[in-house]
């Protein structure tokens, strides 16, 4: 049968891949099988196996790909550059078209629908509120548990900023279109509390599009493409003439900089995508934030997937953490097992990296945690348990700027 969607592989994409077997060692669930299918190449083989009719869109082929965690890992190493997470998401797509299913059906709906409605993300969160405050996690279903127990404490309502804007002191260094995304918003509104203010204080104007929607980046790896590809023009509508486009999550960071596979190039803007860590570096880096003088200990820092495997943004944290006056240690660059809809749907394979990866931070001996995305932090609180701080880079540095503030006043 072949494919038959327009995101589907292509031969193009698929014969980059040249069998070298680099990309083995860095992929976590090859480490974890020594399977050559669940390996990056096994998976493009079995693509490309269907491309030529060899196989078909099968149950065998839906485990293959579904094991998969997208952490791309294997790009980085790749010699030939093959595009695997878009690859991945082009044959998820055709299984979701192909094989359909009332699970995955639902899971579309949560991605596109729920995801994308703010009215629904408020009822969603006024829930989350009354589950945590009235410890109904405790009887949740085991795969559910862990993810609810990684979350922040979740306020009954959060104000939206859609629509607001932020100006700086002076003339404006470039003008910021301001992604609030669908639970970074009421989930993690901190975060953006500090990004913001330190965007302004570097001489960005901020402005945060009323119009705008979930990236999609969910809805894209889960193989619910179409709606993935309607929230991808709807943003770019909402963002219209801005200099750049920034997100605070590393996995809608990453997403937003394809959206030139998922728009049309005739409707894609003129502004550049930048995840914040990039634009709170450049402005330390170039003197128009400050770098604390106290200093702070420890911090283990996190590399979340999508920011290191898919953008190559490794150094910008750490340069945030040192002028937030700590001292960095890295992890292991290995995926925590987050990955999305992964730690519900494989919670075993899940909790077997995230537990490896608790005890890597552990080995620091560091109290304080650095993650710039928020399924990582919740899947690292989760299993850290008590006594650690984890947060994201910008919060780390906008809380010592404040700290100083205090000192000095």
């Amino acid at each position: 049968m072949g494919y038959q969607t327009p995101y589907a592989p292509t031969r193009t994409e698929l014969s980059n891949c040249i069998q070298c077997g680099l990309c083995l060692p860095h992929c976590p669930t090859f480490r974890l099988t020594g399977k050559e299918t669940d390996s990056p190449r096994g998976r493009l083989t079995a693509m490309s196996a269907v491309l030529d009719g060899i196989i078909e869109i099968d149950d065998t082929f839906e485990e293959t790909l579904s094991f998969c965690l997208g952490c791309r890992a294997c790009e980085p190493v790749c010699p030939s550059m093959v595009p695997y997470g878009r690859t991945l998401e082009g044959a998820r797509a055709e299984i979701a078209a192909q094989r359909g299913g009332v699970a995955r059906r639902f899971r579309a709906w949560i991605t596109v629908s729920w995801l994308g409605s703010r009215a629904m993300m408020n009822s969603i969160t006024f829930a989350t509120a009354l589950v945590q405050r009235c410890g109904l996690a405790r009887v949740a279903p085991s795969r559910f548990r862990t993810g609810l127990g990684g979350l922040r404490r979740i306020r009954w309502k959060t104000p939206s900023l859609q629509g607001k804007r932020f100006e700086p002191e002076g003339a404006p260094v470039a003008t910021v279109g301001f992604l609030v995304g669908c639970i970074m918003g009421p989930w993690f509104g901190e975060v953006h509390q500090a990004s913001i203010s330190l965007l302004v204080r570097a001489g960005y104007r901020v402005v945060v599009p009323p119009g705008q929607t979930c990236c999609g980046a969910l809805a894209a790896h889960d193989g619910a493409a179409d709606g993935a590809s309607r929230m991808a023009s709807h943003n770019v509508k909402a963002f219209g003439d801005v200099d750049y486009v920034v997100a605070d999550a590393a996995g809608c960071s990453a997403h937003l900089k394809d959206y030139a596979h998922w728009v049309p190039p005739d409707e894609m803007g003129n502004w550049q995508v930048k995840d914040i860590n990039e634009l709170i570096a450049e402005a330390i880096e170039g003197g128009r934030l400050p770098r604390s003088t106290r200093r702070r200990g420890g911090a283990a820092l996190q590399h979340p997937c999508h920011l290191r495997n898919a953008q190559r943004i490794t150094d910008q944290p750490r340069v945030i953490l040192e002028a937030a006056g700590y001292d960095p240690s890295d992890i292991d660059p290995m995926c925590c097992g987050a990955a999305g809809f992964y730690s519900i749907l494989r919670p075993e394979t899940s909790a077997h990296l995230g537990k490896n990866k608790v005890k890597e931070i552990r080995q620091t001996e560091s109290t304080v945690v650095a993650s710039a995305n928020p399924g990582c932090e919740m899947q690292l609180r989760s299993h850290l348990g008590e006594g650690y701080q984890v947060l994201h880079p910008v919060e780390l540095y906008a809380q010592a700027l404040e700290e100083d503030s205090e000192t000095t006043a």
